[in-house]
């Protein structure tokens, strides 16, 4: 005969972070306050409640009796209204509602306070008062498919949205769950069972179905440690004891006559310390000795059992996702421990969302950097293995002369951090590409490409890299297939870089070129600032090119929209216009006959009189009629006449 301990028993993350929090808090805030309060028991165990009031932490029943002392909500939760008066009359309060349970408040709180809310549960749990407490919406609970079918029969307001108590018995919300999608489609039904307690469930289980007996050992109050020795009864005989002193002394002896089933099973609640597990096994295999001398002691069974698998700082294990909050990820490693990843020890990004790095369900590499048994849990690391796998990646692309891409996530003394694949690669000031005297800062947040130039597993691991190298390399590149494929007549949509007075400098890619004044636009240009300025996007036309000297011409002229087609196809010789007067020279002035043409009007055509001074003829904006007297078309010119509409005038009169 032998001991089996079911894989998932004992203390659960959400368990033993309110239990820390409390602890912390009672350290810091002891000399100050003399006590730490929490709002109820902290944990449905009554031994782990003694220890915690040796530490200086007791329970209250109400908010009222935590004024002006430190206070920690637990795990289980509370409403919000009893949240938000806790704020108001405790100098320090402590949120430790399980990362579970805060993913049903939010989900509580979603349903808009038109629709209704049923929680499958124990109305008195304080779980399910907690999640009620959080809703906008009616609410109802309930602990069965009948209880449910109360509930919508009735007509609730809709829409209906169900959510089930973290503990609840996982096999019998299965039937439930069928049974309500096949009737009432209209439900939204939300699987909120915590990950951990499905797992201890099933564990009890498959481990009671083999067993000749199950010890479930727990709190009398705990409700999840009830469920598992319910669920144990449905297959096995089945003693629920709070400690090994309650263990029957001679509950083997009716074993002895069947030996049928040769294994007794232990399995615990979430609020059962693994060193009364451990004193429940020590106890069983003093009993199991005196049957069987070759049994083996608990040392050996420890190494045998999946649930005790040794962990030890340092070791490489593989990691399942089961929670994942904004500051930890709690994560199944196989052992007797429930392991967590916080966030510092997820990721060298600072600036990183966790649930963009991993999801529920995701299988990660971790190490290993400490195990508390007495708490039962395991702080993993994934940022390490990652470092170390990244540092042997970028000595290979040190080696190859590859280009790798990485975040910029620090500005820090002397250049940027960089962050590829978990590992820290220092950027210099000199290899970032930002001019002396520039801004570092330009560069945080982005996603930037680099070189290895050193790589050093000393201290930890040193890599130095250079974002100058890469992009030197990736414009000569660009550069030489630009000078390849370059054609006149190629269109291209650049950025203006800089405008200096005889026009502008536009980036094309790979290289800079220039746009004349004359070739911004169709229209008449003072200065080029008065078109564009920098960082404007503009469609630009290659003119001319020579690779040799490296210099490009550019029109930001469309051919399409050339105002001189509309002139000859609108305009001839001889006719009679109205113009405006856009610039005067000593030669004569410049009057527009549509945006983009202007026309001549020389000083010998303005009058028919000596006009000396054109200024005292003419301004500009003055409106005139002209007579078009000459078009050339192969040099897009128009010569206008004031003068011949005074000529023309006698022989018209003449004709009359």
């Amino acid at each position: 005969m032998k001991i089996e301990i079911a894989d998932k028993a004992g203390f659960c993350f959400g368990v033993k972070r309110a239990i820390d929090l409390a602890i912390g808090l009672a350290e810091n805030a002891s000399e100050k306050f003399g006590e730490v309060l929490t709002l109820g028991e902290l944990i449905h165990n009554e031994r782990a409640v003694k220890a915690l009031e040796e530490k200086g932490v007791f329970a209250v029943n109400s908010v009222e009796e935590a004024a002006g002392k430190p206070l920690v909500i637990r795990s289980h939760g509370v409403p919000k209204a009893t949240l938000k008066a806790a704020r108001e009359s405790s100098p320090e309060v402590i949120d430790a509602t399980c990362p579970f349970v805060k993913e049903i408040h939010k989900i509580a709180e979603s349903v808009p306070e038109s629709g209704s809310l049923i929680v499958l549960g124990d109305k008195n749990h304080p779980e399910v008062i907690g999640i009620v407490g959080n809703a906008k919406c009616t609410a109802f609970t309930a602990m069965t498919f009948d209880e449910v079918c109360e509930v919508l029969d009735t007509d609730p307001p809709k829409p209906v949205a169900m959510v089930v108590q973290t503990t609840f018995d996982s096999s019998v919300f299965s039937e439930i769950f069928q049974k309500v999608k096949e009737k009432y489609g209209c439900v939204e039904i939300h699987n909120t069972i915590c990950t951990a307690t499905v797992k201890r469930q099933e564990s009890a289980r498959e481990l009671a179905k083999r067993a000749a007996l199950m010890i479930v050992v727990g709190g009398r109050s705990s409700s999840n440690t009830r469920k598992l020795a319910e669920i144990c009864e449905r297959h096995t005989k089945t003693v629920f004891v709070t400690s090994a002193e309650e263990i029957p002394q001679r509950i083997l002896e009716d074993l002895q006559a069947d030996n049928s089933k040769a294994v007794i099973g232990i399995t615990a609640g979430a609020s059962t310390p693994a060193d009364t597990i451990k004193e429940v096994h020590d106890k069983m295999n003093e009993e199991i000795t005196k049957i069987n001398e070759n049994e083996e002691d608990f040392a050996s069974l420890l190494e045998q059992d999946q649930s005790f698998n040794r962990l030890y700082n340092g070791k490489r294990v593989k990691a399942t996702v089961v929670s994942v909050s904004k500051k930890e990820v709690v994560v199944e490693v196989g052992a007797k421990q429930t392991g967590y990843i916080v966030r510092e020890e997820l990721t060298n990004d600072p600036s990183a969302d966790i649930e963009d790095i991993v999801k529920v369900g995701d299988v990660i590499d971790a190490v290993v950097i400490k195990v508390d048994d007495s708490v039962g849990t395991a702080a993993l690391s994934k940022k390490r293995v990652d470092a170390q796998l990244g540092l042997e990646k970028l000595e290979e692309v040190k080696d190859s002369g590859e280009a790798v891409e990485g975040k910029v996530t620090q500005v820090v003394k002397g250049g940027v951090i960089v962050i590829f694949e978990n590992t820290r690669v220092f950027i210099p000031a000199s290899h970032t590409g930002i001019p002396r005297g520039g801004k570092l800062e330009e560069l945080q947040g982005k996603t930037v490409k680099f070189e290895i130039i050193e790589v050093s597993n000393e201290r930890g691991g040193r890599v130095v890299g250079s974002i100058r190298q890469a992009s030197r390399k990736v414009r000569d590149a660009e550069r030489a297939k630009f000078w390849e494929s370059i054609e006149v007549g190629q269109k291209f949509e650049g950025e203006v870089r800089s405008i200096e007075n005889y026009g502008v400098f536009v980036d094309i890619g790979a290289v800079d070129g220039l746009v004349h004044t004359a070739d911004l636009t169709w229209n008449r240009v003072g200065h080029p600032k008065d078109i564009v300025k920098v960082g404007d996007k503009i469609t630009v036309i290659v003119k001319s090119f020579d690779p040799e000297k490296k210099r490009v011409s550019l029109s930001a002229k469309d051919p399409e929209d050339n105002p001189w087609t509309k002139f000859v196809a609108e305009y001839a010789k001889d006719d009679v216009i109205k113009a405006t007067i856009v610039s005067i020279t000593e030669f004569g002035a410049f009057a527009q006959i549509i945006p983009g043409v202007d026309g001549l009007i020389h000083i010998s055509q303005i009058s028919t009189e000596r006009v000396a001074d054109i200024n005292t003829v003419l301004k500009v904006g003055d409106t005139v009629d002209v007579k078009i007297i000459d078009i050339d078309n192969e040099k897009s010119r128009v010569s206008l006449s004031i003068r011949a509409l005074s000529e023309d005038a006698p022989a018209e009169d003449a004709t009359d």
